[in-house]
């Protein structure tokens, strides 16, 4: 999330949220700026409680509150849109505890730079281990990358992480209506 936004990066943007959010009983877990000249800032978040769901009055309370923040503050020059959502059943995986919160489940990953001749990862996440590298399973060998050089990571949608999240399992977001 270190992006440089004309003054801003997107880190300051996610410093400034987090706060609110918290106060909200929500964790900040994604902050992106996409579009040309329709800019949207796109405001990913989750409950505190892993147990917990995420409800569209959730969202709307979340938009109305940082909206505030943004419009007193005003990080992004120029005209923008707001969208408030939460990360989903194949959520994206930003921080070194999403990779030890969802070991089990399959990912697909996308590094900066070829780590062992491969860019793109897809296997079972083991999780983090001591010297913070992400572990994964793939085809029966285990890879370690370092968890900086992780550029994107998502979970796979698979029948297991369908499960679990119908159960409630801390492990993946709860789907609530």
């Amino acid at each position: 999330m270190t992006i440089q936004q004309a003054g801003s990066t997107l880190d300051d943007i996610a410093a400034l949220l987090a706060p609110t959010l918290h106060d909200l009983g929500f964790d900040l877990v994604q902050v992106q700026l996409t579009g040309g000249q329709r800019r949207t800032l796109q405001v990913m978040a989750e409950p505190l409680d892993p147990a917990a769901g995420m409800t569209v009055d959730d969202c709307a309370e979340i938009s109305h509150a940082i909206s505030a923040v943004l419009d007193v503050e005003d990080p992004i020059p120029g005209a923008y849109s707001l969208e408030v959502s939460s990360p989903g059943i194949d959520r994206p995986l930003v921080r070194a505890a999403d990779f030890v919160r969802f070991a089990g489940h399959e990912i697909r990953a996308e590094l900066d730079q070829p780590h062992e001749g491969r860019k793109r990862l897809m296997g079972k996440l083991e999780g983090l281990d001591a010297e913070e590298n992400v572990v994964i399973l793939i085809d029966e060998a285990e890879w370690r990358v370092p968890f900086a050089r992780i550029r994107k990571a998502k979970l796979v949608l698979t029948d297991a992480l369908i499960a679990a999240a119908l159960k409630g399992d801390s492990g993946a977001p709860e789907a609530r209506e």
